[in-house]
């Protein structure tokens, strides 16, 4: 099959005032459309700054990166990304935030109407229907993540990124999150990719792990396919044997043949 998203022999080098820093080397990855790919490993071997060639925030040293066959050569609103940080603006409603992402894709194409509308189906996706006249400090932390997440899908992309949106929260609304970001993949069929450090959140959102070595000039180590049937419930997980295996593969790469090479 055709990959959507192709990384060939991309590498990163970051000019330092010590000389040359290689970030990223060599990497390969192909990427089918509506899968869902989790990037993991070690601070600092890189996952961000992969995250940021996909999205073209980054322009890769060597190598090509090829989505729906033509170059990635900078942004694009085929491609939306989710921080950690949910980056709204304080001044703007939820409603505002959203609406702002969906002016600028569609703001020259499209009626008042059909941008409100847009905006409000984005909101309802996340059910935060409730809120969208509330402004940023007026709402959780998770509310904020949803927002982000909501300002991201009513660009309709065709590629999701995301870079740990939900390390900042506490467990319940973390799982709470993971949940709907489930729902919500499955419903837009959206390609994801989603660097995360969290070893259960990789193996019960993700159909394959990338997982990538130390760096400097890290790479993809492994590749974990994650055959686990959908649609999953955690709590029917975590008395999975396949997926306690699985758990148990990438613990294994992350904790003894990664660190056994640092130490």
């Amino acid at each position: 099959m055709h990959p959507y998203l192709h990384i060939e022999n991309a590498s990163m080098v970051f000019d330092t005032k010590k000389g040359k820093f290689v970030a990223l080397s060599d990497i390969n990855l192909k990427v089918e459309q509506g899968e869902f790919i989790a990037l993991i490993g070690h601070s600092g071997c890189g996952k961000s700054t992969l995250l940021n060639l996909v999205a073209g925030l980054l322009e890769a040293t060597d190598g090509v990166l090829l989505l729906n066959d033509r170059e990635i050569k900078g942004p694009g609103p085929e491609r939306a990304m989710v921080f950690q940080s949910h980056s709204l603006l304080p001044w703007l409603t939820c409603f505002g935030n959203v609406h702002l992402a969906v002016e600028r894709v569609f703001g020259a194409t499209e009626t008042k109407k059909q941008l409100k509308a847009r905006t409000e189906a984005a909101l309802e996706l996340v059910h935060l229907t409730h809120a969208m006249h509330k402004h940023p400090h007026e709402i959780s932390g998770g509310m904020k993540q949803r927002v982000g997440i909501a300002r991201a899908l009513a660009m309709e992309p065709k590629v999701l990124l995301m870079d740990e949106p939900f390390g900042a929260l506490d467990a319940l609304t973390r799982a709470s999150l993971q949940d709907e970001l489930m729902r919500i993949v499955q419903e837009t069929h959206a390609t994801t990719l989603m660097v995360t450090h969290d070893v259960d959140e990789a193996v019960l959102l993700s159909d394959r792990i990338v997982m990538l070595t130390n760096g400097p000039a890290a790479t993809i180590g492994e590749v974990l396919s994650v055959d686990l049937p959908r649609p999953r419930d955690r709590l029917a997980l975590a008395e999975d044997a396949h997926y306690h295996r699985l758990r148990h593969e990438v613990l294994e790469f992350l904790y003894q043949k990664q660190l056994r090479k640092a130490a």
